[in-house]
């Protein structure tokens, strides 16, 4: 008999509306016996059946549900799923480059898999799917034919799964660089050593929605990475300078900028938060400041420190924009809530002495679907304020 976990009292409620995740203190008994990862069925305090998932007595997360009735957990539920994800991102418009599979809002909690061009990216993320790599593998060759298919299992959070990083080829073989096509634009992606799983996708659309207001003006791109919000603003700006701490990152940036033949783009290497001072000290003025930074808090217990990071960030670059230019700011971090960051920008306008208004509040591109009873699959924050 495999696992069987009973909830406690009224701690069912959550999961009746749609969120998958059950956490190891709404346990209140498990019976049965089975090896770790395996599937465990989830019921209420008083039997009733609630779902199905794999277990993790290592994780906080308990069991990730997937399966909610009588669907069997085997190659034909995962394929079924996967199939629906790609049939989806490609009914979007989405086939040279998006995310496949996005967890828990494709039905299948802890994976997610990217397309770049004919090379695809897979991390599990979970016990449970970690131990299913050759389904996934198998099934992902069958779909779509890859040329490979490359393991980027190598995010902090796989420590709370009591698992150790993992990266390396899969299937086929995998080049150290991948060309995709974006917005119309080519972007040279290191699917082996890019954050993440190379390139962060989730920006697609709001890279694009800035040629707007980029347009005829001098533009600041902070935290440029490899430079995709900096190449947007190129196509309709004067000048855009885009700034980062890394120079491999810079590096990205220029190749990419050859890549589609744009000369406009200067390159600066620092902290951003140094900088952005430095250019108010010498008088320097943008129509347009870009801040894309990393996720300040990957915990609740780190928002307040993040709040006066972005705060800082925010009141500075107000402070750099020439009257009714503008400001492209956001958050990637699950913790800063949007009422937060709403929060944030409005002390940031108040102490850096500027009226803004907002004009745009955007999020994710839609190949990474928010689950509206999971507020986890909400996590990016896209703000273009206007600054007066």
């Amino acid at each position: 008999m495999g696992y069987e976990v009973y909830l406690k009292r009224n701690e069912e409620k959550r999961l009746l509306a749609g969120h998958p995740w059950v956490y190891a203190n709404e346990a209140a008994r498990i019976e049965g016996k089975d090896k770790n990862g395996s599937l465990a069925t989830v019921r209420a305090f008083d039997g009733r059946f609630i779902g199905k998932g794999y277990i993790n007595h290592a994780s906080k997360i308990l069991v990730r549900l997937f399966i909610r009735g009588d669907e069997e957990d085997g190659e034909g539920l995962w394929k079924e799923r996967v199939s629906a994800a790609w049939a989806f991102r490609k009914k979007l418009g989405y086939e040279n480059c998006c995310r496949v599979v996005f967890g828990e809002a494709d039905g299948l909690p802890a994976l997610i898999v990217d397309k770049y061009a004919d090379i695809l990216v897979v991390q599990c993320l979970s016990l449970g799917v970690h131990q299913r790599k050759d389904r996934i593998v198998k099934i992902l060759s069958e779909l779509f034919s890859p040329r490979g298919i490359y393991e980027r299992s190598d995010a902090a959070v796989l420590s709370k799964e009591g698992l150790l990083p993992e990266k390396g080829v899969l299937y086929g073989e995998v080049p150290d660089e991948v060309i995709v096509e974006e917005n119309g634009l080519k972007m040279s992606v290191d699917v082996k050593n890019g954050q993440k799983t190379g390139y962060f996708l989730d920006q697609k659309e709001n890279r694009a929605a800035i040629r707007r207001y980029a347009a005829g003006g001098r533009v600041l791109d902070c935290f440029s990475n490899s430079g995709g919000f900096a190449l947007n603003a190129a196509l309709s700006a004067e000048s855009v300078v885009a700034a980062d701490i890394s120079p491999l990152a810079l590096k990205n940036v220029e190749r990419n900028a050859g890549l589609n033949g744009i000369k406009n783009i200067r390159t600066v290497c620092g902290d951003v938060f140094s900088l952005l001072r430095e250019y108010r000290a010498a008088g320097e003025k943008f129509s347009l400041v870009v801040l894309d930074p990393p996720a300040f808090c990957k915990s609740a217990a780190e928002v307040q420190d993040a709040l006066r990071g972005y705060k800082d960030i925010n009141i500075q670059a107000m402070k750099l924009i020439e009257k009714g230019g503008f400001l492209a700011t956001c958050s990637c971090s699950q913790h800063m809530t949007p009422t937060l960051f709403e929060r944030m920008l409005a002390e940031a306008a108040k102490e850096s002495g500027r009226r803004v208004r907002c004009l745009e509040t955007r999020g994710q591109a839609p190949d990474h679907p928010v689950l509206l009873n999971e507020d986890e699959t909400r996590y990016l924050k896209f703000y273009i304020l206007q600054v007066l």
